[in-house]
């Protein structure tokens, strides 16, 4: 067996399909299924299901993608671990950052890397942190900035700060500043994201600690379009600062008593950061301390490593 058979493989199942792989590697397709079949002769079981719709791992495909995947990301920090002696960090490293943070972030954060580790090229990606922590999992993403309530074991991570979270409302509510209690916001309409999902976890058990229920009208599978739901003064949403100047929307209101996340650093705890994304990582702890500092963003409290 060849490291090729593996990275066939890999493409394949991710792919879902022979001919969007065969594209997507530059193999021809026939020569892809001749790879795919030497390696299940190897392996003595079939490793792919041919379906209507394309193929899918087996019971026994589906093992050899996640070891496989393993392996051929040990195989691409090699050059960066190997470089870990030199006196410059040097590499590639894939960065995801929540959407609550990407936009005030993401950009000031790339200056800071160009600066500070100029032979690091950056991969930015961006979603829910629930999706980021699947892509750490699935080897998709060297480390991920996002928001955690409960701290998962699989992860390993450097806690930056406490955040609180606001209600928030349409335009129409721009007048309305200072605290919100959590009783009154039990009476109005909300739209949140659709459980399981790390928000709506600890809003849920937010509101059932004080004897309460929140009203959701409506749950939403991405930001955009809870956002669209509040812009159109539909319904209300808690969310963390980062959606503070977002068009259409009114003043941000704390909420008492609070309710807190945590926002983290996370990366595999099964595989280490190469040098470059250790360096990577120091860069954005310095960077989210400064940012925090400089901003007084509301609601966060450091609780991240001391960088004076």
């Amino acid at each position: 067996m060849q490291f090729r058979h593996l990275r066939y493989f890999v493409k394949i199942v991710e792919a879902g399909s022979f001919s969007r792989a065969a594209a997507t590697i530059h193999v021809a397709q026939p020569a892809l299924s001749q790879q795919i079949a030497d390696l299940e002769e190897r392996m003595g079981v079939p490793l792919l299901q041919r379906t209507s719709r394309g193929v899918r791992p087996t019971p026994a495909g589906e093992v050899l993608y996640r070891e496989a995947s393993s392996i051929l990301i040990e195989l691409e920090q090699l050059p960066g671990l190997l470089a870990s002696g030199g006196a410059d960090a040097e590499g590639k490293v894939s960065l995801g950052f929540a959407i609550s943070l990407s936009v005030p972030m993401s950009g000031p954060f790339l200056e800071a890397c160009r600066a500070r580790i100029p032979k690091v090229t950056i991969k930015f990606a961006d979603g829910d942190s629930e999706s980021l922590e699947q892509r750490i999992i699935s080897n998709q993403l060297d480390m991920a900035i996002v928001f955690e309530d409960e701290l998962v074991p699989a992860f390993s991570r450097v806690p930056l700060f406490r955040q609180r979270m606001f209600l928030i409302s349409n335009a129409q509510f721009a007048d309305r500043n200072g605290p919100v209690l959590l009783k009154d916001i039990a009476s109005l309409p909300l739209v949140l994201p659709s459980a399981p999902n790390a928000r709506r976890i600890l809003i849920d058990r937010s509101f059932a600690n004080e004897g309460l229920a929140p009203n959701v009208i409506a749950e939403t599978d991405t930001l955009s379009s809870e956002l669209s739901a509040i812009r159109a003064g539909l319904a209300h949403s808690i969310l963390n600062a980062g959606m503070m100047g977002q068009i259409g929307l009114g003043q941000p209101r704390l909420i008492e008593p609070p309710i807190w996340m945590t926002c983290s650093i996370i990366s595999s705890s099964d595989f280490p950061l190469t040098h470059a994304g250790e360096a990577v990582r120091d860069t954005l702890i310095r960077f989210a301390h400064d940012l925090i500092k400089e901003t007084k963003r509301p609601g966060a409290e450091w609780i991240g490593p001391d960088v004076n």
